[in-house]
């Protein structure tokens, strides 16, 4: 089980330790598991933190089997301050339930008032001495056992090992990729288990039976030579009917995702997903039948690196063979050769196995390039789901990871492993290449979004129409059009559970997003095409408590200086000069035409309702408001834009 974390203040602590703690605590046998945590920030508060989970774990876990437990993070299990006062409760439970929720609440206090220090909080001595003047992109492989399971008592916990692999300024280290992979060789090395699941650090198991569940898509004699990996949605705890921000991906999971799952399965989400160990290490299906390597790209085993004690596991795991190992310290000195950042020189790693380097979106690459391999993939959506996350809930941190997105899958569209050529030359079904490009493409909407954003008060602005007139029988072809596209739109959001309310906040957010956010994702890749500039791996903040709060408030769109809100603030002040040019009749008219009609007017009025969020920063205030040096560089863009117009 493999959890990541990047950033202390972007993903505070607590929540990471939620996920281990559910993850810990989940019905499966404990001498079956155990838990590597990635800790890419290299932060001794992560592990301050993880050390005292474990301590509370010991008592967690036997009290989650014990009284069968469904919701298994501590966060969740406690939220509010309801006490089981049913007379259903035996008062032996309602002692353990106090006792236990005191111990939490000490365990968040410890946390919450080390991340509240300015400075360290405790002598970088003993077990905290490897973190003694170490930077976040300079410093060693630090590998501590948190845990470790011995024996076989079924309430045992699981083992837990942190992980912060090596970096050096000189050395590329591939972002969450890398340290996928890097998870991958550690616990090859010390536990070789032969399924593997990864899990961002806000991603709590919500379903003590997820293992097992997995476990009967990925086991059997069919499945071992067609299942390359399983896949659970992406569900978010506290959902809101009002969604402003469309970090949830709930209706493009129902439609999308499922219709992928009926050709070669759903693509790889970065989360939630359980992987055949030796499908990541670059197995075939064809050698899963034959149980050899003979249709691989490995010319020699030592293409995964030059540690014997590693090149071992992965033989046996090449093989189907198990292989956990009674004592984690005796792997201990291996798994510092194989998190170093020098290991992966001249290796496959990245490029024909392992996570896939070259994209901000290595899940969705990574899952191209199984896929293209003809492997399938399974879609499984359990009630309760199996896990619950946290969604962006704030307007630069959402368009940040939109952003992000939009890089990674253009990406994906113009490197070698792209859809197409996997089609041509691998086994990606042609169907399944469709689907992929579907979302691929993005990115690429921006500009023609863009164009018909400011094309309404264009024609405004230039008294030319580019709609037919209201008495033309041609108007009804674009408005059937645009009838039945809102109409569609609003069908799939109402069958999903959403409100119209919903629908209308996630249709403005796409072409917010599609304004602003995917075009500098498309900016970023064209930049890099250049070689002036590299994508950069920009982690989401993640508020524990953002998906509880008031809906009203949840749903204010907040702004910051950031660029982002650039493109939206110019389209509504574009607008607004429009309007007002018609209201007060200052349109500069094209020779030839025979001026605006109602279709102009309602398309600009339209845009003006899309972009509400934007006029209501215009008058806001802190946070709510957008700022005015992003007004006055809007302004100057509006200004060039009116010029133009009346040229």
């Amino acid at each position: 089980m493999f959890v990541t974390t990047a950033d202390p203040v972007l993903e505070p602590p607590i929540i990471t330790v939620n996920t281990v703690l559910s993850l810990l605590a989940v019905d499966y046998p404990a001498d079956k598991l155990a838990c590597y945590v990635s800790d890419d920030a290299c932060s001794p508060l992560t592990y301050h933190s993880l050390v005292e989970a474990s301590k509370f774990a010991k008592l967690w876990v036997p009290f989650c089997k014990k009284y069968k437990v469904q919701v298994r993070a501590p966060f969740r299990y406690f939220l509010g301050d309801s006490e089981p006062l049913n007379t259903s409760s035996s008062s032996e439970f309602k002692q353990d339930w106090l006792k236990i929720k005191a111990e939490y609440e000490l365990l968040v206090r410890k946390t919450e008032e080390a991340a509240q220090k300015s400075s360290v909080p405790w002598d970088l001595t003993g077990e905290f001495a490897d973190f003694y003047n170490v930077e976040r992109h300079n410093h060693p492989t630090i590998i501590k056992i948190i845990l470790e399971h011995r024996g076989t008592v079924s309430d045992a916990v699981p083992n837990l090992v942190y992980i912060s692999r090596e970096k050096k300024p000189n050395k590329p280290h591939h972002y969450k990729a890398g340290a996928m992979n890097v998870l991958t060789r550690v616990s090859g090395v010390m536990t070789n288990a032969p399924f593997m699941l990864n899990v961002d650090c806000d991603m709590l198991v919500n379903n003590p039976q997820v293992i097992r569940q997995a476990m009967c898509q990925l086991l059997g004699s069919k499945n071992e030579r067609e299942t390359g990996f399983v896949q659970f949605p992406q569900v978010f705890y506290g959902e809101l009917r009002v969604d402003s921000y469309a970090s949830q991906l709930v209706v493009f999971q129902k439609y999308m995702s499922r219709g992928m799952a009926g050709l070669q399965g759903p693509h790889y989400m970065g989360t939630g997903c359980f992987h055949r160990r030796k499908v990541i290490y670059g197995l075939w299906p064809e050698d899963a039948k034959k149980e050899t390597r003979n249709h691989t790209s490995f010319n020699d085993i030592k293409e995964f690196g030059n540690s014997d004690e590693f090149i071992s596991s992965t033989s046996q795991a090449l093989k189907g063979k198990k292989g956990f190992t009674n004592n984690l310290s005796n792997s201990h000195e291996a798994s510092f050769q194989v998190a170093s950042c020098s290991y992966e020189s001249g290796t496959i790693w990245g490029t024909k196995c392992g996570w896939i380097y070259g994209s901000t979106v290595e899940d969705t690459l990574t899952g191209l390039t199984i896929h293209a391999k003809g492997w399938n993939s399974t879609l499984l959506t359990p009630e309760p789901p199996a896990f619950t996350g946290i969604s962006p809930s704030w307007g630069p941190g959402a368009m940040g990871h939109q952003k992000r997105g939009a890089t990674g899958l253009l990406e994906i569209l113009v490197c070698k492993n792209n859809p197409i050529t996997a089609t041509l030359t691998s086994k990606l079904q042609f169907r399944t290449c469709l689907a992929y490009l579907w979302f691929l493409v993005w990115g690429l909407h921006s500009i023609p979004e863009l164009c018909y954003a400011v094309l309404p008060a264009y024609c405004i602005l230039t008294d030319s129409p580019f709609l037919p007139k209201v008495e033309e029988p041609a108007i009804l072809i674009p408005i059937a059009i645009f009838v039945t596209f809102n109409l569609h739109t609003l069908g799939e959001y109402l069958k999903t559970g959403f409100s119209v309310r919903a629908w209308w906040y996630n249709l403005r957010m796409a072409r917010i997003s599609s304004t602003s956010p995917h075009l500098f994702g498309l900016l970023s890749i064209i930049l890099k095409l250049l070689g002036l500039a590299e994508s950069v791996f920009e982690v989401t903040n993640k508020d524990q408590s953002s998906d509880d709060d008031d809906n009203d408030h949840v749903a204010k769109f907040t702004f910051n200086g950031s660029a982002f809100f650039i493109p939206g603030t110019t389209i509504m002040i574009v607008h607004l000069i429009s309007l007002l040019a018609l209201s007060l009749r200052l349109q500069s008219p094209v020779h030839g035409t025979h001026g605006v009609g109602i279709g102009e007017v309602f398309c600009s009025l339209w845009v003006v309702l899309c972009f509400w969020p934007f006029l209501k920063g215009l008058s806001g205030r802190g946070k709510n408001g957008i700022p005015s040096s992003t007004i006055v560089k809007s302004a100057a863009l509006a200004s060039a834009f009116v010029l133009f117009c009346r040229t």
